[in-house]
């Protein structure tokens, strides 16, 4: 079988890389199901798994006995492509996942070894994408493993995006409208949008520290004027999607993406024909930054002493690092709210 790939550095159709159907291995979410290539022969096991399972929740474990199965197939190609995978100590997607405790008994059939078979899944759940697809008259939606395609990284400001070429049943890496990529520059796509670092982690093994859709759960009565506190870091107005991994040229300002997450996870109001009342603005603003002083206060370590664990265990296993990682950021995402918090009463509150 002949590998198919298209690279170039900047094209006018904007197209970096092509993947033909034929490398890929793909299940559709619905029926008819449609599988690709066609390794899977009739009675397999994997036919009872597909029935028995749910295409929403159970989509993970469906692609991982896909990809047992082709590791199975004498010739196939990703029998190769699999010195490419991460081996099981480096999978780092399953630190919060929960148990697929009713994951079917007919698993087992495909996938004796327990901790294989969780590799798989966890292969399932950080190499993947998900795309709608047309084979010749059939559109579907579909859980996909494309080679080569999943070594992109993950960007909330990505220069790539994936397009499905119908007449060929090509995947296509292509550049977003507006980006260049230069020589020796790293290609990445957007692998889950609006989504918090806990979904990040759960599904992929990895947080960020700038991502604009992190959030903090409050409760209680307590709550700020959105407009005035967006007003204080001169931002409102923009259209929403100015509103993500906003980046400063200042050292000093705060505007990073971290200020637009924070306002869309702190408890707001807001009325145009109501002014605040700056004494009772200030009282729910510290109220806010005393929960989130004791969500951080319940911590066994602070952000400076998780940075120098890392710091300091640099051979650390990919899971460790990833745990830690997400800590951090979490801290350091609860101390951003509480510097934007202290900014607004300085800044408007006066």
């Amino acid at each position: 079988m002949l590998i198919i790939l298209s690279l170039a550095l900047y094209t006018i159709m904007q197209m970096i890389m092509e993947i033909p159907l034929e490398l890929m291995l793909t299940i559709s979410k619905r029926l008819p199901w449609m599988f690709f290539p066609d390794v899977v022969p009739l009675g397999h096991p994997i036919f009872d798994i597909i029935n028995s399972t749910n295409s929403q929740i159970d989509w993970d474990l469906r692609l991982a006995c896909l990809l047992l199965l082709a590791f199975d197939q004498e010739g196939n190609f990703w029998q190769l492509y699999g010195d490419f995978l991460p081996s099981a100590d480096e999978c780092t997607s399953l630190l919060l996942a929960s148990e697929h405790s009713a994951a079917p008994l007919k698993v087992k059939r495909l996938a004796r070894d327990p901790e294989r078979f969780m590799w798989a899944v966890s292969i399932a759940q950080t190499r993947s994408i998900n795309l709608q697809i047309r084979v010749g008259s059939l559109v579907q939606d579909a859980n996909m493993f494309v080679p080569y395609a999943d070594m992109l990284n993950h960007s909330f400001q990505p220069n790539c995006f994936y397009h499905w070429r119908f007449k060929d049943r090509m995947l296509e890496v292509m550049i977003n409208p507006g980006k260049r990529i230069k020589r020796g520059e790293e290609m990445t796509v957007n692998y889950m949008s609006g989504q918090q670092n806990n979904m990040l982690m759960q599904r992929y093994g990895f947080s960020s520290a700038v991502n604009p859709w992190d959030a903090i759960s409050f409760s209680g009565d307590s709550k700020i004027h959105l407009d005035t506190f967006l007003s204080v870091f001169n931002i409102t107005g923009l259209r929403e999607e100015y509103y993500h991994n906003i980046q400063s040229e200042k050292e000093d300002d705060f505007v990073d993406g971290a200020v637009i997450a924070a306002a869309r996870t702190l408890p707001t109001w807001s009325d145009e024909d109501v002014p605040i009342i700056p004494s009772l603005e200030r009282k729910a603003a510290k109220e806010l930054q005393g929960r989130c002083q004791k969500i951080l206060s319940e911590y066994p370590t602070t952000s400076e002493q998780d940075q120098q664990i890392l710091d300091a265990t640099l051979d650390a296993r990919r899971t460790l690092e990833a745990a830690i990682k997400y800590r951090l950021h979490r801290k350091l995402f609860l101390g951003k709210v509480i510097d934007a918090l202290e900014i607004y009463q300085d800044k408007i509150l006066f």
